[in-house]
């Protein structure tokens, strides 16, 4: 797995696009404060730049470095949820601004799946996740059922976790907003 990492991350590090396994489906990833690398990945899905995509981090602890304020509520939604949710934060900052949404909102989701994990902690900047489809396909389960497509137009294909066959799903989504309201968006 680090020899993975490690290739992941020179291409990262040098503004590519990579293919990679995430806590839910198989991601299309690059560094989320690249705002050319963020582009790429909009081509490669024929994804309008309006419609926002998230960052995996590693740690909560960094929330506060991409986001103005983060609502209490979201310190309790990450540590009592059970499975991966991605929480939509108001005002984010020191992202790729063609990252952030019209609204200045941006989806975050603290990975635990330890490749990703691992590769957010190593890379020390969140990496842009979407899933590894053309925007109005459906989602791809598993690697097996990615496009050759999505495959060709990347500049590396992680060589892990390849031959599993579980189907995860996406993750739940919760929109927060000012005095801990909240929206859910995708359960």
């Amino acid at each position: 797995m680090q020899e993975e990492i490690k290739k992941a991350l020179e291409v990262l590090r040098s503004g590519g696009v990579i293919l990679y396994p995430t806590d839910t489906v198989w991601g299309i990833g690059c560094d989320a404060t690249n705002e050319s690398a963020v582009k790429r990945i909009f081509e490669i899905k024929k994804r309008m730049d309006a419609k926002a995509m998230l960052v995996l981090i590693d740690s909560p602890g960094k929330l506060q470095v991409y986001v103005d304020e983060v609502p209490d509520i979201a310190w309790d939604l990450i540590e009592m949820s059970d499975k991966p949710l991605t929480i939509i934060y108001p005002q984010a900052k020191n992202l790729a601004t063609n990252l952030i949404a019209e609204d200045k909102s941006i989806g975050i989701r603290v990975t635990k799946e330890e490749f990703s994990n691992k590769l957010c902690t190593q890379f020390r900047k969140p990496i842009v996740s979407t899933s590894a489809n053309v925007s109005g396909e459906a989602t791809p389960t598993n690697f097996s059922k990615i496009s050759s497509e999505i495959k060709s137009a990347v500049d590396y294909i992680v060589n892990y976790r390849q031959k599993e066959t579980t189907e995860p799903k996406p993750s739940s989504i919760i929109k927060l907003g000012k005095g801990n309201l909240f929206q859910m968006i995708r359960e």
